[in-house]
């Protein structure tokens, strides 16, 4: 799969909570700094032992050389992959490993959707609706989501 979105969206973490959730080990390779050597030392794990996820961070970095190194991997089943992007994935990911992967594309969040999310996990976390909360900055709390243009 290939989430693609703009920086600050989740794509890592939603990444993260999916490895997670299936038990798998995850290894995480940036585009920017990892080549087919590095591709190719996961993909040598992921034989010798069971499914991994192989996440590569930036994958639109990768030449058409680099995400090919992939595509056995992903043909056979040997990788569970999760490419994430800030750049449109049809034009920077190639044809034959595009065609083996869901895309999925991730907005940010309003600032209404975050204070909504905040004020519910207050009152249902079984930890959380046991404490007192007066939020009295949601400017600030907002800006360190990232939601640097919020003008509260």
């Amino acid at each position: 799969m290939i989430f693609w979105g703009p920086p600050g969206v989740g794509k890592t973490t939603l990444a993260l909570i999916i490895s997670h959730y299936l038990e798998v080990p995850f290894y995480a390779l940036s585009a920017i700094q990892a080549g087919v050597k590095e591709v190719r030392e996961v993909i040598e794990i992921a034989k010798k032992t069971r499914k991994v996820i192989l996440f590569i961070d930036e994958i639109h970095r990768f030449n058409k050389g680099q995400q090919d190194a992939l595509l056995g991997a992903v043909e056979k089943g040997l990788v569970i992959f999760i490419g994430a992007t800030t750049e449109n994935p049809s034009f920077e990911v190639i044809s034959a490993l595009l065609s083996r992967c869901q895309v999925y594309i991730l907005k940010e969040l309003s600032v209404n959707d975050l204070m909504t999310l905040t004020e519910k996990v207050i009152m249902e976390d079984e930890y959380l609706k046991t404490k007192k909360f007066d939020i009295r900055e949601w400017e600030a709390m907002l800006r360190l989501s990232g939601e640097m243009h919020v003008n509260y």
